[in-house]
């Protein structure tokens, strides 16, 4: 695919997406400027977030720390903000955070300390969310804390210095109903914002969920297929 190609294609696809959030938004009685897209670019190329920027997106999400920290560095003229969604390791989470404008994926307590030296060394506060485990009880699922875990996480982050505690993140199970498990996440958001009424964000729905993640509240989506197509290399 050429140049041209490639950008009309990221042009069609985001514009169906942007529909597709504007519609579920509709159908929630929600207007669609409360709702900020994410677009997750991982495995894609740098040339990729330059159209992208052209199309006007500003949120980028990434899941490596490698391939997030040198997008980064080379697309520093765009005016971007970076999120990173994925599992981060403590040894890292510095590393992270001296780039990333917000990371979604604090499930533990030792990862405070790492990203408030990151902000804190970079002179720039970090937003942060607390990932929420959504699984069911004793499932071997994705990453993220237990709701019961959330409200002390939640505030160890307030407390840190350079860090801003923003909210939620959650990702649905795979095989369960997305609408219950973001219903579950919307109550773990509820009680997170009675300690922290500025945490507000709750990160939620995917390209095959987004429907679902508005209907309970999420004001960011993580939409990488939809938007970018197939991963390279995959079929």
């Amino acid at each position: 695919m050429s140049g041209d190609e490639r950008a009309a294609d990221l042009e069609r696809r985001l514009g169906e997406v942007r529909e597709r959030v504007a519609a579920a938004c509709r159908a929630a009685g929600r207007d669609a400027d409360e709702v900020t897209l994410v677009v997750v670019t991982k495995f894609f190329p740098a040339s990729d977030v330059r159209v992208l920027a052209d199309l006007g997106v500003r949120d980028v999400g990434e899941n490596r720390h490698q391939e997030a920290e040198a997008k980064a560095e080379e697309l520093a003229d765009l005016p971007l903000r970076w999120h990173f969604i994925g599992g981060l390791q403590s040894n890292k989470a510095a590393a992270v955070a001296a780039y990333a404008d917000a990371v979604h994926s604090l499930d533990r307590a030792k990862l405070v300390g790492g990203l408030s030296r990151g902000a804190t060394g970079r002179g720039s506060d970090l937003d942060v969310l607390v990932q929420v485990s959504l699984d069911p009880p004793g499932a071997d699922g994705r990453s993220g804390a237990e709701p019961d875990q959330v409200g002390d996480l939640a505030a160890r982050v307030a407390e840190a210095d350079g860090l801003v505690l923003r909210g939620v993140m959650g990702v649905a199970p795979l095989g369960g109903d997305p609408g219950e498990a973001f219903a579950r996440l919307a109550e773990v958001a509820a009680d997170v914002r009675r300690d922290h009424p500025a945490a507000s964000w709750i990160s939620a729905g995917m390209s095959g969920d987004l429907g679902e993640a508005i209907a309970h509240g999420a004001t960011h989506l993580r939409i990488g297929s939809a938007v970018l197509g197939p991963r390279p290399g995959s079929k």
